[in-house]
């Protein structure tokens, strides 16, 4: 059988987590989702930007993932587009991710969606909160990288 269009795909991406944390390590949890959520998923219509996790009773959820209702769906079951969803990872994983996550500084965050062997995936990260010194250290790192990149690239013209 082949691949379904939609494999492999990222269908969303948190891009100020690499920006407000240094993530340490990083899990891939499958999401517990109702009736045409997975369609309005593959349409990309979702957001994690203010997404955060958290953990209770050994379980852990993911509040604040925005998953716009599907238009040709039932409009007689709408769910709440920001529910909190329940994350699926092994006990071994949950009960580390609560112990790291306790320390002073840290958090989980999403980081990306994307589907995998038909299923949607949550990348989510171990992340240590970045102070604001932090972030211009990364952001002059990132300047200093690109101009050298594109002095190499101006070097290879002149070469040829």
């Amino acid at each position: 059988m082949g691949a379904k269009k939609n494999d492999g795909k990222q269908l969303a991406q948190n891009k100020k987590a690499s920006h407000d944390y240094f993530i340490e390590e990083t899990f891939e949890a499958g999401m517990v989702l109702m009736g045409t959520e997975i369609k309005s998923l593959r349409n990309g219509r979702a957001n994690i930007g203010d997404a955060f996790a958290t953990i209770r009773n050994g379980e852990i959820f993911i509040h604040n993932m925005h998953i716009s209702p599907f238009e040709q769906g039932n409009i007689h079951n709408p769910t709440d587009p920001t529910r909190a969803r329940k994350l699926l990872l092994h006990k071994a994983q949950i009960h580390k991710l609560l112990g790291l996550s306790k320390q002073e500084g840290y958090a989980i965050v999403p980081l990306k969606i994307y589907v995998r062997n038909g299923y949607a995936k949550l990348l989510i990260g171990l992340g240590k909160g970045k102070k604001q010194y932090d972030k211009r250290d990364t952001a002059a790192k990132r300047d200093a990288q690109r101009d050298i990149q594109r002095a190499l690239r101006e070097k290879q013209k002149v070469a040829r």
